[in-house]
């Protein structure tokens, strides 16, 4: 009875303290646990540890201890020395123990520090060795290079390398290389202000491959050409060679092609070596922007195919734009070749409204195939590309002329009243982006000459719109209402006058088959009367 006392008091003492780990619960009369592992013995346990009763079952598998030092493998066991507090019971519904006597603000614990030898450097070196040499052979690595960027910026590099590779495979190394001691001790390179240390490394990396292309596939075109200036700077020529066949066989991006053209302007390389990625950088002086852009235009406009000619078409302006970062300037664009297409254009468009014999009314005559091709779709196959080169004349700042072409095409215009109103309003449309460009200040021009756009074209614009509205194909029928009323606006007032009072007539028996310029009227009367 007084033996089981005993170990019923033993039992009550002290506990060692513990954390919130899913390393296990303290042993508690209320809750006992199977150790996993046997405790340290009696010899090393930390002041104030369990012990633990009576002969114990060897465990099926004995794991290490994390330190040697731990407790049920959980990390707050160093601290079981530091504290010893009363006996804690768990409370239900919690996972940390509840202390009742315990301080508001617990003492700070000593802090974790790891063994001296399980501390890990803060950068391990990097070996480079043949690849039929086996890791761990370290014989011929006699010599240490140490890389520091440029002012000691970055991340210092340090390899230990078989010297006579180095040497071999760099005049600039085998210069620096000092000469081995009696001692056999290793030697030392340190290469100080190295702007690109991860270039500086691969190309170092590279002088111990066996085979170069494998290697350089993997790294990558930036990278490669990372090495070939790292190369040309310590005389690798094998690095050299290596890169320059590499990076000529693979497609470039456009920053890749960037960095090659830095490259060849700051560096010299042999021309044996260089000459087919030179090929690839430099224009020959054979070709012209000009004559190319010149045909590619022509290419454009004489194409029978609408989806495709409107997919070039996209393309030609994305690469003429003055945003575009293909064309700073105006040295390929040929004005006269450009206007010389627009004639052809236009020719063609006087020929086959002259195949339009019939009066007005026989609409049938639209729908007549000559040449296998509708009327309806040759009319607006060339009023589709007059209207894109004039597009391109306006970005560039070449479309005055135009307006003069334009304003000059009297036989269109007796013609227009005579054709058929199913393809006749693409004559409009040609006239509706000149109207916008004039309402919108991108083009000017003379005061007579605005005079003569607005006496010829004006009326079949009013009788059109109606057309234009339902075949719009991109047309902003609000823009041009804007820009027509703005553009007439800039006509002395009497002919203003003249043009007003037949687009009120037009619009009080049309609608909205006719613009709406009541905005610019109103301005007009303003001006006009009401000072």
């Amino acid at each position: 009875m007084a033996e089981h006392a005993a170990r019923h008091l033993r039992r009550r003492g002290p506990v060692a303290g513990w954390c919130c780990s899913f390393a296990g619960v303290p042993p508690s009369p209320d809750h006992r646990t199977l150790h996993h592992r046997s405790l340290p013995d009696a010899a090393t346990a930390q002041p104030g540890s369990v012990a633990a009763e009576g002969p114990r079952k060897p465990p099926p598998q004995q794991l290490p201890p994390k330190s040697p030092s731990s407790f049920h493998g959980s990390p707050s066991s160093k601290l079981a020395g530091l504290i010893d507090y009363p006996r804690r019971i768990l409370s239900p519904g919690r996972v940390s123990p509840i202390d009742p006597d315990a301080h508001p603000h617990p003492p700070t614990p000593t802090p974790i520090t790891h063994p001296p030898e399980q501390q890990q450097p803060a950068m391990a070196p990097f070996v480079a060795v043949r690849e039929e040499e086996e890791e761990g052979q370290g014989d011929g690595l006699d010599l240490r290079l140490c890389l520091r960027g440029r002012d000691g910026a970055g991340c210092v590099v340090v390899m230990d390398l078989d010297s006579s590779v180095l040497c071999g495979s760099s005049a600039f190394f085998a210069a620096m290389a000092p000469e081995p001691n009696a001692a056999g001790g290793a030697r030392r390179i340190e290469v100080d202000g190295v702007d690109n240390v991860a270039a500086f490394r691969d190309a170092v990396e590279l002088m111990f491959q066996a085979d170069a292309p494998p290697w350089l596939a993997r790294a990558g075109v930036s990278r490669a050409i990372g090495v070939l200036e790292v190369a040309s700077s310590i005389m690798f020529d094998k690095g050299i060679r290596s890169c320059l066949e590499y990076i000529e066989a693979v497609p470039w991006t456009e920053n890749e092609e960037e960095k090659l053209k830095h490259l060849f302007a700051r560096c010299t390389f042999d021309e044996a070596l260089s000459k087919d990625v030179l090929a690839r950088l430099q224009t020959q002086p054979s070709s012209s922007s000009e004559d190319l852009t010149d045909q590619l235009i022509q290419s454009v406009t004489s194409s029978t195919n609408n989806s495709a000619r409107k997919d070039m078409q996209s393309l030609i302006n994305g690469l003429l734009s003055k945003s575009s970062v293909y064309q700073k300037d105006l040295s390929g664009l040929n004005k006269r070749s450009l206007y010389q297409i627009c004639c052809s254009c236009l020719n063609l468009l006087v020929e086959l409204f002259k195949e339009d014999p019939e009066p007005k009314w026989h609409t049938d005559q639209a729908l007549k195939i000559r040449h296998s091709k509708p009327m309806i779709e040759r009319v607006s196959k060339q009023s589709e590309n007059l209207s894109w080169l004039f597009e391109i004349l306006v970005n560039n700042d070449m479309a005055e002329n135009f307006v003069v072409l334009w304003a000059g095409q009297d036989e269109l215009i007796r013609m227009h009243e005579q054709a058929s109103p199913m393809f006749r309003y693409e004559l409009s449309r040609i006239s509706a982006g000149v109207f916008i460009a004039l309402g919108q200040g991108k083009v000017q021009c003379p005061s007579d000459l605005r005079s003569q756009l607005f006496r010829g074209w004006f009326t079949p614009m009013l009788t059109d719109f109606g057309w234009l509205q339902r075949c719009s194909k991109g047309l902003d029928a609000r823009a041009l209402e804007d820009s027509l009323g703005q553009a007439l606006l800039t006509l002395p007032l009497r002919e203003q006058q003249s043009l007003f009072e037949e687009w009120f007539q037009c619009f009080a028996s049309s609608g909205a088959e006719c613009p709406n310029l009541s905005r610019a009227f109103q301005v007009w009367w303003r001006r006009s009367f009401a000072r």
